[in-house]
Protein backbone atom coordinates (compact mmCIF):
# COMPACT_ATOMS: atom_id res chain seq x y z
CA UNK A 1 0.00 0.00 0.00
CA UNK A 2 2.80 2.38 0.77
CA UNK A 3 5.44 1.04 -1.62
CA UNK A 4 6.71 2.92 -4.65
CA UNK A 5 4.77 2.64 -7.90
CA UNK A 6 5.38 3.98 -11.38
CA UNK A 7 3.94 7.38 -12.15
CA UNK A 8 3.80 8.77 -8.64
CA UNK A 9 5.09 12.32 -8.31
CA UNK A 10 7.97 13.06 -6.01
CA UNK A 11 6.80 13.86 -2.47
CA UNK A 12 8.18 16.98 -0.80
CA UNK A 13 9.05 16.32 2.86
CA UNK A 14 11.84 18.63 4.00
CA UNK A 15 12.72 19.65 7.54
CA UNK A 16 11.21 23.04 8.31
CA UNK A 17 8.74 22.95 5.42
CA UNK A 18 4.99 23.31 5.88
CA UNK A 19 2.62 20.86 4.21
CA UNK A 20 -1.06 20.09 3.91
CA UNK A 21 -1.78 16.35 4.09
CA UNK A 22 -5.04 14.53 3.35
CA UNK A 23 -6.25 10.96 3.29
CA UNK A 24 -9.66 9.35 2.87
CA UNK A 25 -11.31 6.10 3.78
CA UNK A 26 -11.28 3.40 1.11
CA UNK A 27 -14.19 4.06 -1.29
CA UNK A 28 -14.95 7.07 0.93
CA UNK A 29 -16.04 4.75 3.75
CA UNK A 30 -16.15 6.07 7.31
CA UNK A 31 -12.94 5.82 9.31
CA UNK A 32 -14.50 7.42 12.41
CA UNK A 33 -17.90 6.03 13.40
CA UNK A 34 -18.34 7.35 16.94
CA UNK A 35 -16.72 9.82 19.36
CA UNK A 36 -14.52 7.11 20.84
CA UNK A 37 -12.97 6.53 17.40
CA UNK A 38 -11.94 10.18 17.12
CA UNK A 39 -10.55 10.18 20.66
CA UNK A 40 -8.58 6.99 20.00
CA UNK A 41 -7.10 8.52 16.86
CA UNK A 42 -5.98 11.60 18.77
CA UNK A 43 -4.19 9.31 21.23
CA UNK A 44 -2.50 7.65 18.26
CA UNK A 45 -1.41 11.08 17.07
CA UNK A 46 0.11 11.86 20.45
CA UNK A 47 2.01 8.56 20.43
CA UNK A 48 3.25 9.28 16.93
CA UNK A 49 4.47 12.74 17.88
CA UNK A 50 6.52 11.23 20.68
CA UNK A 51 8.32 8.98 18.19
CA UNK A 52 8.58 10.91 14.93
CA UNK A 53 10.05 14.36 14.13
CA UNK A 54 6.91 16.18 13.05
CA UNK A 55 4.78 19.07 14.34
CA UNK A 56 1.00 19.47 13.97
CA UNK A 57 0.02 23.05 13.19
CA UNK A 58 -3.64 22.48 12.32
CA UNK A 59 -5.91 19.51 11.69
CA UNK A 60 -9.49 18.33 11.32
CA UNK A 61 -10.87 14.81 11.58
CA UNK A 62 -13.97 14.10 9.51
CA UNK A 63 -16.08 10.92 9.35
CA UNK A 64 -14.39 9.60 6.21
CA UNK A 65 -11.16 11.61 5.94
CA UNK A 66 -8.67 13.83 7.72
CA UNK A 67 -6.68 17.00 7.03
CA UNK A 68 -3.39 18.05 8.60
CA UNK A 69 -1.07 21.03 8.30
CA UNK A 70 2.31 19.66 9.35
CA UNK A 71 5.93 20.70 9.64
CA UNK A 72 8.58 17.96 9.87
CA UNK A 73 11.66 18.75 11.93
CA UNK A 74 13.77 16.24 9.99
CA UNK A 75 13.75 15.34 6.30
CA UNK A 76 11.12 12.65 5.79
CA UNK A 77 9.48 13.33 9.15
CA UNK A 78 5.99 13.90 7.77
CA UNK A 79 5.93 10.68 5.76
CA UNK A 80 7.27 8.61 8.64
CA UNK A 81 4.77 10.14 11.07
CA UNK A 82 1.71 9.71 8.86
CA UNK A 83 2.72 6.24 7.72
CA UNK A 84 2.94 5.10 11.34
CA UNK A 85 -0.30 6.86 12.29
CA UNK A 86 -2.20 5.34 9.36
CA UNK A 87 -0.93 1.82 9.95
CA UNK A 88 -1.57 2.02 13.68
CA UNK A 89 -5.06 3.41 13.08
CA UNK A 90 -5.79 0.64 10.58
CA UNK A 91 -4.77 -2.07 13.06
CA UNK A 92 -6.77 -0.40 15.82
CA UNK A 93 -9.96 -0.23 13.71
CA UNK A 94 -9.66 -3.81 12.50
CA UNK A 95 -9.15 -5.02 16.07
CA UNK A 96 -11.96 -2.90 17.52
CA UNK A 97 -14.55 -3.74 14.86
CA UNK A 98 -13.33 -7.31 14.18
CA UNK A 99 -12.87 -6.57 10.47
CA UNK A 100 -9.41 -8.03 9.89
CA UNK A 101 -9.11 -9.38 6.36
CA UNK A 102 -11.96 -7.26 4.99
CA UNK A 103 -9.81 -4.87 3.00
CA UNK A 104 -7.99 -1.57 3.32
CA UNK A 105 -9.14 1.19 5.66
CA UNK A 106 -7.52 3.97 3.61
CA UNK A 107 -7.81 4.59 -0.13
CA UNK A 108 -4.01 4.63 -0.46
CA UNK A 109 -1.10 6.80 0.57
CA UNK A 110 -1.85 10.29 1.76
CA UNK A 111 -1.77 13.31 -0.56
CA UNK A 112 0.25 16.40 0.32
CA UNK A 113 1.51 19.73 -0.97
CA UNK A 114 3.96 22.41 0.29
CA UNK A 115 2.63 25.72 1.65
CA UNK A 116 4.33 29.13 1.74
CA UNK A 117 4.73 30.46 5.29
CA UNK A 118 2.78 33.69 4.79
CA UNK A 119 -0.90 34.51 4.26
CA UNK A 120 -1.17 31.34 2.15
CA UNK A 121 -0.45 29.29 5.28
CA UNK A 122 -3.28 31.12 7.09
CA UNK A 123 -5.64 30.44 4.18
CA UNK A 124 -4.91 26.71 4.26
CA UNK A 125 -5.42 26.61 8.04
CA UNK A 126 -8.80 28.30 7.59
CA UNK A 127 -9.63 25.75 4.88
CA UNK A 128 -8.75 22.89 7.22
CA UNK A 129 -10.38 24.23 10.37
CA UNK A 130 -13.69 25.08 8.69
CA UNK A 131 -14.08 21.67 7.02
CA UNK A 132 -16.88 20.45 9.29
CA UNK A 133 -18.70 23.77 8.94
CA UNK A 134 -18.47 23.61 5.15
CA UNK A 135 -19.88 20.06 5.29
CA UNK A 136 -22.83 21.24 7.39
CA UNK A 137 -21.98 19.23 10.51
CA UNK A 138 -21.91 22.29 12.80
CA UNK A 139 -23.21 25.86 12.83
CA UNK A 140 -19.85 27.30 13.91
CA UNK A 141 -16.41 25.97 13.00
CA UNK A 142 -15.29 25.93 16.65
CA UNK A 143 -18.20 23.63 17.58
CA UNK A 144 -16.49 20.70 15.83
CA UNK A 145 -14.60 19.02 18.65
CA UNK A 146 -12.21 16.96 16.54
CA UNK A 147 -9.89 19.62 15.23
CA UNK A 148 -7.29 22.23 16.04
CA UNK A 149 -9.61 25.24 16.28
CA UNK A 150 -11.60 23.86 19.21
CA UNK A 151 -8.35 22.74 20.87
CA UNK A 152 -6.70 26.12 20.42
CA UNK A 153 -9.71 27.99 21.82
CA UNK A 154 -9.90 25.71 24.90
CA UNK A 155 -6.79 27.27 26.49
CA UNK A 156 -5.19 25.24 27.94
CA UNK A 157 -5.24 22.67 25.19
CA UNK A 158 -6.95 19.43 26.29
CA UNK A 159 -4.97 16.24 26.74
CA UNK A 160 -3.32 14.75 24.84
CA UNK A 161 -1.36 17.81 23.73
CA UNK A 162 -1.07 17.80 19.93
CA UNK A 163 -0.53 21.34 18.65
CA UNK A 164 2.67 23.28 18.01
CA UNK A 165 3.14 27.03 17.62
CA UNK A 166 2.66 28.64 14.23
CA UNK A 167 5.42 30.12 12.07
CA UNK A 168 3.44 33.38 11.80
CA UNK A 169 0.84 34.87 14.19
CA UNK A 170 -2.84 34.14 13.78
CA UNK A 171 -4.85 37.07 12.51
CA UNK A 172 -7.04 38.91 15.05
CA UNK A 173 -10.47 37.37 15.67
CA UNK A 174 -9.18 34.10 14.26
CA UNK A 175 -12.28 31.99 15.00
CA UNK A 176 -14.49 34.51 13.21
CA UNK A 177 -12.16 34.47 10.21
CA UNK A 178 -12.33 30.67 10.08
CA UNK A 179 -16.12 30.90 10.01
CA UNK A 180 -15.99 33.17 6.95
CA UNK A 181 -16.02 31.30 3.61
CA UNK A 182 -12.92 31.27 1.46
CA UNK A 183 -13.14 33.07 -1.86
CA UNK A 184 -13.78 31.10 -5.05
CA UNK A 185 -10.21 31.78 -6.17
CA UNK A 186 -8.80 30.51 -2.85
CA UNK A 187 -10.90 27.34 -2.99
CA UNK A 188 -9.98 26.70 -6.62
CA UNK A 189 -6.25 27.12 -5.92
CA UNK A 190 -6.29 24.89 -2.83
CA UNK A 191 -8.29 22.16 -4.57
CA UNK A 192 -5.79 22.21 -7.43
CA UNK A 193 -2.94 21.78 -4.94
CA UNK A 194 -4.80 18.93 -3.21
CA UNK A 195 -5.45 17.19 -6.53
CA UNK A 196 -1.99 17.62 -8.03
CA UNK A 197 0.30 18.02 -5.02
CA UNK A 198 1.26 21.45 -6.36
CA UNK A 199 2.88 24.01 -4.02
CA UNK A 200 0.49 26.66 -2.69
CA UNK A 201 1.82 30.21 -2.43
CA UNK A 202 2.70 33.26 -4.48
CA UNK A 203 3.52 32.73 -8.15
CA UNK A 204 7.24 33.38 -7.72
CA UNK A 205 7.46 31.15 -4.62
CA UNK A 206 5.58 28.33 -6.33
CA UNK A 207 7.88 28.41 -9.34
CA UNK A 208 10.98 28.50 -7.14
CA UNK A 209 9.95 25.73 -4.74
CA UNK A 210 8.63 23.52 -7.54
CA UNK A 211 11.97 23.74 -9.31
CA UNK A 212 14.01 23.12 -6.16
CA UNK A 213 11.90 20.16 -5.01
CA UNK A 214 11.43 18.73 -8.52
CA UNK A 215 7.68 19.30 -8.47
CA UNK A 216 7.33 21.07 -11.83
CA UNK A 217 5.08 18.27 -13.11
CA UNK A 218 2.48 19.12 -10.45
CA UNK A 219 1.97 22.55 -12.02
CA UNK A 220 0.80 21.06 -15.31
CA UNK A 221 -2.46 19.21 -16.06
CA UNK A 222 -2.15 15.45 -16.40
CA UNK A 223 -2.30 13.74 -19.77
CA UNK A 224 -1.39 14.74 -23.29
CA UNK A 225 -2.51 18.15 -24.58
CA UNK A 226 -5.53 18.24 -26.89
CA UNK A 227 -4.84 17.60 -30.58
CA UNK A 228 -5.32 21.23 -31.61
CA UNK A 229 -2.96 22.36 -28.85
CA UNK A 230 -0.35 19.79 -29.90
CA UNK A 231 -0.52 20.96 -33.50
CA UNK A 232 -0.10 24.58 -32.41
CA UNK A 233 2.91 23.61 -30.30
CA UNK A 234 4.51 21.81 -33.26
CA UNK A 235 3.94 24.83 -35.52
CA UNK A 236 5.52 27.11 -32.91
CA UNK A 237 8.54 24.80 -32.71
CA UNK A 238 9.04 24.92 -36.49
CA UNK A 239 8.57 28.69 -36.82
Amino acid sequence: MYGKTMGRPKRADEAGGIYHALNRGNAKAEIFRKPEDYAAFERILADGLSQYPCRILAYQLMPNHWHFVLSPTEDGGMSNFLRWVSLTHTMRLHAHYATAGEGHIYQGRFKSFPIQDDEHFLTVCRYVERNALRAGFVDRAEDWRWGSLARWLAKPEPEPKLLSGWPIPRLPNWAQRVNEPLSNDEMKAIRWSVKRGAPYGSETWVESIAKRLELESTLRPRGRPKKKQRVTQEVEKES
